[in-house]
């Protein structure tokens, strides 16, 4: 049974489009982050294409606007795709 989406308004995206291009985020290896939330921690992202999906490593990967000089982020992006895509 499909459930029915209570604010559809709210949307930003259509949930009916496939996404099968991604990008898994984890912790790099020693990380002390690791500590709280386990060193198997990941998120994945998904993306209706490999364009869309590699603009956004490109962004999510380069150094954020609001970094300290020297900071060095130890998060690991990894493009990945469903089978079959």
């Amino acid at each position: 049974m499909q459930s029915t989406i209570c604010h559809a308004h709210n949307l930003n995206r259509d949930l009916q489009v496939p996404r099968r291009y991604g990008i898994r985020v984890s912790l790099a290896p020693g990380d002390t982050f690791t500590r709280l939330i386990g060193a198997d921690w990941n998120r994945e992202h998904w993306y209706p294409s490999r364009e869309t999906r590699d603009r956004a490593l490109r962004e999510m990967a380069s150094e954020h606007l609001y970094s300290r000089r020297g900071d060095r982020p130890t998060l690991r992006y990894v493009p990945i795709e469903k089978a079959g895509a």
